[in-house]
């Protein structure tokens, strides 16, 4: 097949699932911040994303969005491993002007994706998941799924846990500003002009979209301490 045995194939799915995900990054970073302007806001969209049939409908369709860029960038991975071997350790001159982010995008991939497997069990599994299960009959208690600013106030009042969440947007960050770029210059934005604009805008958007997520940790936190 070729999105599977040619190289273009299997970069251009990865960086087409990787900028439908950075849409996504937008719109969810954009819906957490109206946690801090507007609670009561928060709240309904909280109840308008809920178990509702759109919402698991979108869930499903992001869930597999995840799978195939993570199954692609591992597959990429090997790949280059097998095509490198130890070669990959030699230094060079043109291997230091590389980014420390693009030579260490597995790196950075892992702990970006076990910090999406804590904010599913946050976020996902406590909320959308077990509320879906009350709709089955399930007894189950769904007071997160139906106040998520106070469970977003609870959750972000534990140190530990803030400090994570922001080590692994420190990381999302990185992976970003390479991601982004990189998924345009596959997709043949490429020429010298272009890959100095693209580079800046990375930087804005990948900034944009960390803040709009940190802003609500950092926000909630420190409500935590003088409230």
């Amino acid at each position: 097949m070729w999105l599977k045995d040619s190289s273009i194939g299997r970069k251009l799915i990865m960086s087409i699932s990787g900028a439908a995900l950075i849409l996504f990054l937008l719109f969810h970073g954009t819906m957490n911040v109206v946690a801090i302007i507007s609670p009561k806001g928060y709240n309904m969209i909280c109840e308008f994303l809920g178990a509702n049939w759109y919402a698991l409908v979108g869930t499903i369709g992001l869930a597999v969005l995840v799978v195939v860029h993570i199954l692609y960038a591992f597959y990429l991975t090997l790949l280059n491993y097998r095509a490198r071997g130890f070669e990959r350790y030699a230094v060079t001159k043109k291997q230091a002007s590389v980014e420390w982010s693009s030579k260490n995008m597995l790196v950075l991939g892992i702990i970006v994706l076990l910090g999406i497997g804590l904010h599913l069990y946050n976020f996902w599994y406590k909320m959308q998941w077990t509320e879906l299960r009350h709709m089955m009959g399930a007894d189950v208690d769904i007071s997160k799924a139906t106040d998520g600013i106070g469970y977003i106030s609870e959750l972000f009042a534990n140190p530990v846990y803030s400090l994570v969440y922001l080590i692994w947007l420190g990381a999302l960050w990185f992976h970003l500003t390479h991601g982004f770029w990189s998924a345009l210059h596959t997709l043949g934005w490429n020429n010298d002009i272009w890959m100095k604009r693209l580079r800046v805008i990375s930087y804005i958007l990948a900034t944009l979209i960390v803040l709009m997520f940190a802003a609500v940790v950092i926000y909630y936190y420190g409500c935590s301490l003088v409230c």
